[in-house]
This record gives C-alpha cells, sequence and structure tokens, in this order.
C-alpha cells in the first residue's frame, strides 16, 4: 500500500498538470515556488514555463489589420477562422502559432514553411521598436517637443539638485505632517451624475469643477465644493471612457479662453471630442480608432493629444489641424492607458496584454517595458501616471497590484498590493509646489526651504468598492475611502490637494476631503 503522504503528493501532481494563471493568488509578490517549499516539481515548472511563454509571446510583433492575419494563417496552413472566433481571438492564436514555430515545437508541413518565412535575430530587433512610417507632420511635431521639453528637463534637474540640498530629517518630518493631514480625509459630499454608471472622473486645473462621464456618452461638468450641475456635453453615442484638461484651462493666468479647446473626451464609439467650456456639443471630433477609445491624455505643451485604444494601437494628434500625426502599435491587445512625463519627452502606455511600455516621442523609440519578466503584472494594466519627478511611472493592474518603475535604473522600484480585487485608475499627486507646475515650495517659519509636496502620494480606485490612499515613500496605505456601494471606475485628486473625487457603478460622484476645507 503506498503511504498516505506519497499517495497525496501523486493526486496533486495529477491535478495539477495544467496550470492556469488565472489560478495564481494575486495577494502577494510572485516568488516562484519551488519543490523544497512544499510544492510538487512539475507544478513549479510549469508556472515558470507559463511566465516564460508570456515573455516571450510579448515580443511577437503580428499585424493588427485582420485581413493580414487572415493572410498569415493561410500562408501556415491553418484554418483562417475557427468557429464563434473574432479578431482578437484569431491574432492570439497566430501569435502562438508563431511562438510555436520560435521555440521549435512547430510541427507538419506548415511549420517547415513557416520557419523558412521566419524572420532573422536582426529583423526581430528592428519589428520589436515598432518603427512606422513617419510624415513630415510628425517629423515637426517630434522637433516641437524636443524644443519644449528640453528646458523643462532642465529646470526640474535644477530644482532636485536645490532640493536634494534639504537635510533629511526635514524631509521625514514634512512627510509625516502629510500623511497626518492625508488621514483626516473623509466624505464631503455625494451626488447622483444620470441614470447609468460614471465611467469617468477628471477635475480641472483650477480645482473647481470636475466632468464626469458615464456609460450613457455624456459628460457632465459639476461644481465643487457644492457638486451642483453646471452642464452637460453630449457628443458620444456609448460609454465615455477618457477624459482629459487642456493644461492651464480655466486657470486665469494661463490665458486659455472658454471658448477655444478646454477638454478631450474618448468614446467606446471609438471618437475622440474635443469641448470648449460655452457649447454643449463638440468643437471637432477626431476619428481613426477601429475600436472603443480607452482613454486620451493631452502634451503638457496643449498642442498634441495622445489617445489609447482597444484597436491595439496609440495614436498622436495635432490639436489644432485635428489631423493623425502617428499610429503607434507595440502591444499585442488593446491599449488602455497612455500618461505622458511632466517633460513631455516621454510617453507611458499601458496594455490589456499586461505589459507597459516607455516610448521617446522624440525619436519614437521604446526606451524601456514595464514587464520585468517576474516583476510585472499578470493581467491587464489599467492605470498609468507619471510622478512630477520626471522619471517614476506607477502602473495599476487587473492584478489588484500598483507597481513603480524607474526609468533611470530601468527595473521595477517598488509596489503594493493596492485593492484586493482589480485596479480601476490611479492618479499620483502632482501639487502646485512644483515650479514646472507653476510655484515654487514654501519655507518653514525659520526661512528654510520646504521639500515639495508632488510625488509625496497617490490615489487608486478599485473594483473592490474602495479609494485608497498611499504613500510613496514607503509604500503604505495611508488612508481608505470607503462610501461607494458600486465598483469604483475613477479617481483623481485636485491640483492644490484639498479634493479627490471619484465616479463609479452606483452611478455617483463623491467628493472627498478635510472637515477645515483645507488640503495637504
Amino acid at each position: 500500500m503506498m503511504h498516505p503522504s506519497r499517495q497525496a503528493y501523486v493526486e496533486e501532481a495529477e491535478e495539477d498538470r495544467g496550470i492556469s494563471l488565472d489560478e495564481i493568488p494575486i495577494d502577494r509578490d510572485y516568488d516562484m515556488p519551488s519543490a523544497s517549499a512544499g510544492i510538487a516539481p512539475e507544478k513549479a515548472s510549469a508556472i515558470l514555463g507559463q511566465f516564460e511563454r508570456k515573455r516571450m509571446a510579448a515580443n511577437i510583433a503580428v499585424p493588427t489589420d485582420d485581413g493580414r492575419v487572415r493572410a498569415k494563417l493561410r500562408e501556415l496552413g491553418e484554418p483562417i477562422t475557427l468557429f464563434g472566433e473574432g479578431p482578437g481571438d484569431r491574432r492570439d492564436r497566430l501569435r502562438g502559432l508563431l511562438l510555436n514555430i520560435q521555440t521549435g515545437q512547430g510541427t507538419g508541413e506548415a511549420g517547415d514553411v513557416a520557419m523558412e518565412d521566419a524572420p532573422d535575430e536582426d529583423q526581430a530587433d528592428q519589428e520589436e521598436e515598432f518603427y512606422t512610417n513617419g510624415s513630415p507632420e510628425l517629423l515637426r511635431a517630434r522637433q516641437e517637443i524636443a524644443r519644449f521639453s528640453l528646458p523643462r528637463a532642465k529646470q526640474r534637474l535644477a530644482f532636485q539638485k536645490q532640493e536634494a540640498t534639504i537635510p533629511l530629517r526635514t524631509h521625514v518630518k514634512f512627510r509625516k505632517q502629510i500623511k497626518e493631514r492625508l488621514q483626516g480625509f473623509e466624505l464631503q459630499g455625494s451626488q447622483t451624475a444620470g441614470d447609468r454608471h460614471v465611467s469617468m472622473t477628471r477635475i480641472s486645473p483650477n480645482g473647481q469643477l470636475v466632468a464626469a462621464g458615464n456609460f450613457g456618452g455624456s459628460i457632465k461638468l459639476i461644481e465643487i465644493p457644492s457638486l451642483e450641475e453646471k452642464m452637460t456635453l453630449r457628443g458620444h453615442n456609448n460609454k465615455v471612457s477618457g477624459i482629459s484638461w487642456f493644461p492651464g484651462a480655466t486657470l486665469p493666468e494661463s490665458n486659455v479662453s472658454p471658448d477655444s479647446v478646454n477638454m478631450a473626451s474618448g468614446g467606446a464609439e471609438g471618437h475622440i471630442n474635443l469641448w470648449s467650456l460655452t457649447q454643449d456639443t463638440p468643437l471637432s471630433t477626431l476619428e481613426g480608432h477601429g475600436q472603443r477609445v480607452c482613454r486620451v491624455e493631452f502634451h503638457p505643451s496643449g498642442r498634441h493629444l495622445a489617445s489609447a485604444s482597444e484597436d491595439t494601437t496609440w495614436r498622436l494628434w495635432d490639436v489644432e489641424t485635428t489631423t493623425e500625426l502617428l499610429l503607434q502599435e507595440g502591444h499585442s491587445r488593446g491599449v488602455f492607458a497612455v500618461s505622458y512625463n511632466s517633460d513631455g519627452s516621454l510617453l507611458a502606455s499601458g496594455g490589456l496584454d499586461s505589459i507597459g511600455r516607455i516610448w521617446d516621442l522624440r525619436s519614437g523609440r521604446t526606451v524601456m517595458i514595464l514587464d520585468g519578466h517576474l516583476d510585472g503584472h499578470i493581467k491587464p494594466i489599467h492605470g498609468i501616471d507619471w510622478g512630477s519627478d520626471g522619471h517614476r511611472v506607477l502602473t495599476g493592474s487587473a492584478d489588484g497590484w500598483i507597481k513603480c518603475w524607474d526609468v533611470r535604473k530601468v527595473q521595477r522600484t517598488g509596489g503594493i498590493g493596492a485593492h484586493s480585487s482589480a485596479v480601476s485608475d490611479l492618479r499620483w499627486y502632482k501639487g502646485l509646489d512644483d515650479p514646472i507646475f507653476g510655484n515654487a515650495p514654501g519655507m518653514d517659519e525659520k526661512g528654510n526651504q520646504l521639500p515639495k509636496k508632488s510625488g509625496t502620494f497617490f490615489v487608486s480606485s478599485g473594483i473592490d468598492r474602495k479609494v485608497n490612499i498611499f504613500s510613496a515613500d514607503d509604500w503604505t496605505l495611508t488612508q481608505s475611502l470607503e462610501g461607494h456601494t458600486g465598483p469604483v471606475a475613477s479617481v483623481d485628486i485636485s491640483r492644490d490637494g484639498k479634493w479627490i473625487v471619484s465616479g463609479g457603478h452606483d452611478r455617483t460622484v463623491k467628493l472627498w476631503g478635510r472637515n477645515d476645507g483645507e488640503g495637504v
């Protein structure tokens, strides 16, 4: 008779021959198990194999055009389509076939033919860059971005050198005070924003309005802190999934006219609308994406707009001429989020393929891939945002984690299990105290310079119905705001740090702040 422990080992090995990434727990870091940890060697090997295949698959470029995908499948001798298979499924099947060929698992005549056509190593490296043919307009845009970003980078670095002279004890005391003030945030108001789920909330630069988009396609401008509805914008016929305010809009010192472009929005129908604050219909509509536009983001200069879409591309638009400058591939699934760094030289994109990428807008090159082999996300990335320091970027994922990546070190430098389920949105506090955003930090009572507040904390929203505030210094939870009765879809924080606004599937927009009306 087999010993009971040996019998259990055999049964476990039999059950675990097929490993699914969905079965891997998401409440901790993913240190790879080994047999010494009490886990069968077969299971440890299978998990490692899954991660390795995922990494290799992410580096295989396949066509985004469904016609080209079908042609490639026909060339490989595979069925052009399977029962119930859509374009996305077809691309995934092609990627799997190409992966099998690259790893020597391709069999049969079709595999032999495909191997002859497989690109050599140099070609693969070139395809990894995802270069596209550029127009003269794109060249001029890249030159403008370089001229705009270089002085800002110089200014930012000079300020950071100055801040480095502040004593460590001053930094520690200052950050502790910020944490204490954040712990005083609580619900200050709630307003129903229509009869459909609220999908996106973004606060205006002056902190006096919040734009709230919903599943019905409308955007409501709601006053802060009264939460009184001021205007309803109608232009989308499906879910509003991206909103961005024009840099300097609503700020008196910026001279941005209410009649000009003040805001952009993206919808599930694939359109991007540009809005003023004086009419309830779009000033213009940008068309080009083939599927849902998930996020939109203005360049810090205001001259360009980036859009992320489920058609697996992000695009760059000229705001003044409303023309498309760049169609950028690079993700194997839909692109869900985009964000510019404070200088305007880099753009980060996060995809449903669980991969993030950092792009140099001046050259078009990918300068960093946010997967880190075993350090990356194992589920789609839903949120991405840069810190004001210009070199750190946060990613939030359906795996419940928020991770921080440092472009200078080209590696992950921090992270936290932020929510018990998917992270839906995140925003890093940019603040008013950074010279790039208009003001320098203050002085203490002795006339000594204080550290800046920007970059010290960030907020996130989750499907677990919570809005969380985290310290960016030690990756700890500072405050958890509860009040939504359904999943929270979006969150934002005002530039003065007074207000946090969230919107969710309970159809409400909620305002969070301190009872004394002061921010951080």
